[in-house]
């Protein structure tokens, strides 16, 4: 019987908050345990901080930014670069860790969960090198200075991606951060921590730039939220969590950056590349079990060529090994926790009982797959535009496919969503999917799958969020603008 690999304590159990460039016991003595997706055992322990804590790592924040502020670009890129190299040196370790909490498949979890967070550091350390940090108007010079420190709250999907794009962003405009992890997921940041305390010590970074308190969103994250020490709030998470973030926030008038939900659509127009379209869009779809803010969960098709596409879902949704996250044949992983589980479970009997069709999948458990939190890979046609599983984000494995009769109609298919996020458009004419492209209200539109851009804006229209993450936008959203007149 082979047996997988375990990942390494010091990893998994941890009982101090990284806190003005040390680790330090809560003020509290509660922890939470973290829970392996793959089949539903302990993994690990993390310590419940409180909003004594949070406290604590803002003052910290504070004294850390005066400092930092006054950096110059140059040292900036240098600690982002010298992360990026310490994360990538410790990337299988993370990654196995990450693929344990989220059910991520090990490769997938090297290559994007680990791998692409160390690409996006050296992409602000390239940003914040050539950042226009102050131009002339008139008589006035306008600068762009560091708004101060700055809150993140981060979810479990991607929980080590998206604390970077925040971090990335944070140092690069001269603050500081105070960060919250997801309690399902919180262990990569940890190890994220132990990066961040050697590169700080090697470089003589300010303490207190960097400050990690775990915990429940209901304390710690409302505390972070709704202190006034606090410059900048920036979270990513669900539309419903988003907005009671803004309501604490505006207590102290403090600025919200939101990155939420999306319910992306995949445009495939009749002159499209259809082999290739659906194998990317199945792909996009069902990437970490579906639990992506901007999956293409919604796959527009020419009503005659229905049929046709449902077959080439079918056969690429077929080829998706569904296993534990660590077996190398594994393409699809379980859900990050049982509530996600059932989440998804009770949407698949819906779409049955709105109507559509199922193709593939469905509610049932996976045969030999009993333990952990595993969904089959379900897509429905025939699917009703106005229906809860084309409106609602599922975040699970769960393809709908629409059916349009014209690109007009296609268009108002996709922007008819309370979400705004990303998408998808194919043609065999590029100029006619740019068209296209433009029309759809959305924050981000690939055009025949074209790669993911980490210098670009990320961020999205409507109900999915406020602001943008990555490149100059990234850096923009901790930045405060003065003009001097003279």
């Amino acid at each position: 019987m082979s047996t997988r690999p375990t990942p390494d304590p010091s990893l998994t159990e941890r009982n101090a908050l990284y806190i003005d460039g040390d680790w330090r016991f809560p003020a509290g003595a509660a922890t939470d345990v973290v829970v392996n997706a793959a089949d539903g055992t302990e993994l690990g322990i993390v310590p419940r901080g409180t909003a004594a804590d949070v406290d604590t790592a803002v003052s910290a924040a504070r004294t850390a930014t005066d400092a930092w502020a006054s950096s110059t670009p140059a040292e900036r890129a240098e600690a982002l670069r010298a992360l990026s190299a310490a994360l990538t040196e410790r990337q299988d370790a993370i990654a196995q860790v990450i693929s344990l909490e989220v059910g991520t498949p090990l490769k997938i979890s090297q290559r994007v969960q680990v791998g692409l967070p160390s690409a996006v550091l050296n992409a602000f350390a390239d940003t914040v090198s050539s950042y226009e940090w102050e131009h002339q108007v008139g008589n006035s010079l306008v600068v762009r200075e560091a708004a101060g420190v700055v809150g993140a709250i981060t979810p479990w999907n991607y929980p080590l991606h998206q604390l970077i794009a925040k971090v990335g962003g944070v140092l690069a405009a001269g603050c500081a951060i105070v960060a919250k992890p997801a309690g399902v997921a919180p262990l990569s940041a940890f190890a994220f921590a132990d990066v961040f305390a050697e590169v700080s010590t090697r470089l003589g970074l300010p303490a207190g730039l960097f400050n990690l308190v775990s915990g429940p969103g209901s304390e710690v994250g409302e505390a972070i939220a709704g202190h006034p020490g606090v410059d900048v709030v920036s979270f990513t998470g669900s539309t419903e969590a988003g907005a009671k973030v803004m309501r604490t926030a505006a207590a102290n008038i403090t600025r919200v950056s939101l990155e939420l939900g999306g319910k992306s659509a995949n445009v495939i127009l009749p002159d499209a590349n259809l082999g290739r379209a659906v194998k990317t869009g199945v792909n996009n779809a069902f990437l970490n079990s579906g639990q992506t803010c901007s999956a293409w969960t919604r796959m527009l098709v020419p009503r005659e060529k229905q049929d046709e596409v449902v077959e080439l879902a079918r056969a690429a949704a077929e080829r998706l090994t569904l296993g534990h996250p660590l077996d190398p044949a594994t393409r699809l992983g379980p859900l990050a926790s049982a509530q996600q589980q059932e989440t998804v479970r009770d949407y698949i009997r819906l779409g049955e009982t709105e109507g559509a069709k199922l193709v593939i999948g469905g509610p049932e458990s996976p045969e030999g797959l009993a333990e952990g939190f595993y969904v089959r890979p379900t897509i429905f046609a025939d699917v009703d535009p106005s229906s809860r599983i084309a409106q609602e984000e599922i975040f699970g494995p769960v393809l709908v496919v629409i059916p349009f009769d014209s690109e007009d109609e296609a268009v108002a298919i996709a922007n008819d969503s309370p979400y705004g996020l990303a998408g998808g458009v194919w043609s065999g004419d590029e100029d006619r999917a740019l068209a296209v492209a433009r029309r759809i209200r959305t924050g981000q539109v690939d055009i025949n799958g074209a790669a993911f851009n980490p210098a670009a804006p990320f961020g999205g229209y409507k109900k999915s969020g406020l602001g943008r993450e990555f490149g100059t936008h990234g850096i923009d959203e901790f930045t405060e603008t003065k003009a001097i007149q003279r």
